[in-house]
């Protein structure tokens, strides 16, 4: 069966374009233009993944993430657009965004990207239903990480990040082994979101003083753990 995408784009040759493109690569693509629409086209539709422009009429691509994240919050979402400051893209990350891709953008790269979270998707749904780290309860399947009374919801890529973390607990995991992983490149743009990562899950970990992630300079990540 074809993999199924929700493409949101409001300029039609652009859209055009790269819905053409994506059908030509075995995709089934369902276009909308108006952000008031999407919610509707997703229910519909129930995609398996989403990329989504982020300037569009009535409602904005953040806002929309939002409300396909309250139905269902593992399908992996694409950004694309034409914003260049980096609050735009933590924005982008905080209202569930699972990857960032500028305008003008090589139908190539985006294909790459759509295929390497798909792959992601399929992984994770074979991981174990939880995963005990110290005072912690991970549950990759459900994207959520517990201590004691508190649930934090996790982002796709911060569920991939805490299982290979998890799995080299108490080892060195290559920096470069968690960016092929996660985003299928090692480019400085996706080095960048990995240390924006990092410092969220040690937020998240903080509660927990027996927890550490150490960096090994020119190397990688230490997962400390009790």
């Amino acid at each position: 069966m074809k993999p199924k995408i929700l493409y949101v784009e409001d300029e039609p040759f652009l859209g055009k374009i790269v819905k053409e493109s994506l059908e030509s690569r075995d995709f089934n693509v369902v276009m909308v233009a108006d952000g008031n629409l999407v919610q509707q086209m997703f229910e519909e539709h129930k995609p398996d993944l989403c990329v989504l422009d982020i300037m569009l009429p009535n409602k904005d691509g953040y806002a929309i993430a939002t409300s396909i994240r309250a139905i269902n919050p593992e399908i992996p979402i694409i950004f694309v657009t034409a914003k260049t400051q980096t609050e735009d893209l933590i924005k982008g990350f905080e209202v569930g965004g699972n990857d960032y891709l500028r305008k003008p953008f090589s139908m190539e790269e985006l294909i790459v990207r759509i295929k390497n979270l798909l792959r992601l998707t399929v992984k994770s749904n074979s991981l174990k239903e939880t995963v005990t780290i110290d005072k912690f309860e991970f549950l990759p399947n459900r994207y959520e990480l517990k201590h004691e009374e508190v649930t934090r919801k996790l982002s796709h890529r911060e569920a991939i990040l805490i299982q290979i973390l998890s799995e080299n607990k108490n080892n060195t995991v290559q920096r470069k082994e968690i960016l092929m992983r996660i985003w299928g490149d090692d480019s400085f743009f996706n080095s960048r979101n990995l240390d924006v990562y990092i410092t969220k899950l040690r937020d998240y970990f903080k509660e927990d003083k027996s927890i550490e992630i150490i960096t090994i300079k020119g190397i990688g990540y230490h997962f400390s753990v009790g």
